[in-house]
């Protein structure tokens, strides 16, 4: 699937529910990144009964039931807080208002499934984690370059089957096209996206953890910078950041708004994995000078050499797998402490570049 800029990127896969019509009532709430879409996209494929969508903002409702006519208005948050056959709430909200809005969904006895960047303070964070632990509902993050991406789904099935043996060292690329006038004004507002490490880093963080296997990391370096946009003096462009996890797993990072306008995708996301017998590249989202699309993979170890063209043939088993948790309170899909982790990991990159 291609779109001009990330934040209208919502892949569209097969559906696969994991639960019977109605058994997993969700709703949708503060409409603010376009990730929303490719949040319930993957929820409701999976079997999510999406009952309720509330935003203050009633265009944004109305472009949100042309595409989910299931889905009824309600006029007030706490009317879908105050539901209790809602088992979710999926919020997209602006980066700085996830983590409270967050809190007062787990506080209410739902569980919570928010867009990247899920904090822009370590204090949100904190309050997160005080949440989870006093009412035992889940604070989920759409973590969508590894989640929703099945090139990068097939590499960690492949990491896991040992294909290249353990992994040493994880290099991610995480260009974005900027597409400056059809952006909101938060957008523009650090105290609100965070930061450009904290906001579109997140992804690159948690891929690290995931495919590493690394449960902690040290970040030994990081950088963030404004190279290209004076006329928006708050907006970073560019970051870069170095990482050594818990098991010896070293990890690289860049980050941009930069992608040229000539490229068919939002931008050429990639993904390079090295183990003690063999790599992995991902090209997540477009083949560059070639006629394919995204999710290519290739695999280089002891026994092969292969490329795999992977678009609608893996599926994107996290939904239902995060469905099933939230029914049994398992971990299946992703702990909660995988998600804190790399949440706080982006924090700390932010934080470091600010030094």
């Amino acid at each position: 699937m291609e779109a001009k800029d990330g934040m209208s990127y919502a892949p569209k896969g097969k559906p696969a529910p994991v639960v019977k019509p109605g058994e997993f009532p969700i709703a949708a709430a503060f409409l603010d990144h376009g990730h929303i879409f490719g949040q319930c996209n993957g929820l409701v494929e999976a079997g999510a009964d999406l009952r309720f969508v509330y935003d203050p903002d009633p265009k944004k409702v109305e472009a949100f039931c042309k595409i989910y006519p299931q889905a009824r208005s309600v006029d007030s948050f706490e009317r879908i807080l105050d539901d209790p056959e809602i088992r979710m709430v999926a919020a997209a909200a602006v980066p700085c208002e996830r983590g409270p809005i967050g809190c007062r969904v787990l506080r209410a006895g739902k569980d919570y499934f928010t867009d990247k960047t899920p904090f822009t303070t370590l204090d949100q964070l904190a309050d997160a984690r005080r949440a989870v632990a006093e009412t035992g509902k889940k604070y989920m993050v759409y973590f969508s370059e590894r989640l929703h991406v099945e090139s990068a789904v097939f590499a960690g099935d492949l990491i896991a089957a040992g294909a290249i043996g353990r992994v040493v060292e994880v290099v991610g690329f995480g260009p974005h096209r900027l597409s400056a006038t059809t952006r909101p004004a938060w957008f523009f507002e650090k105290a609100k996206y965070g930061g450009i490490l904290c906001d579109i880093g997140s992804h690159q963080f948690e891929q690290f953890l995931s495919f590493s296997g690394a449960t902690d990391a040290t970040v030994t370096f990081a950088l963030a910078a404004n190279r290209a946009n004076p006329e928006h003096p708050e907006l970073e462009d560019f970051g870069e950041a170095h990482l050594v996890g818990n098991n010896g797993a070293t990890n690289f990072i860049r980050v941009d708004w930069f992608t040229p306008d000539a490229s068919r995708t939002w931008g050429d996301g990639r993904t390079f994995i090295l183990g003690t017998s063999g790599y992995i590249e991902i090209r997540k989202y477009v083949e560059v000078g070639r006629g394919e699309g995204g999710d290519q993979l290739y695999l280089v170890n002891d026994r092969v050499e292969e490329h795999h063209s992977l678009a609608g043939k893996v599926g994107f088993p996290f939904f239902g797998a995060l469905i099933l948790d939230c029914l049994n309170r398992t971990e299946l899909a992703m702990t909660q402490a995988h998600a804190f982790k790399a949440a706080e990991l982006c924090l700390l990159a932010q934080a470091k570049a600010a030094t």
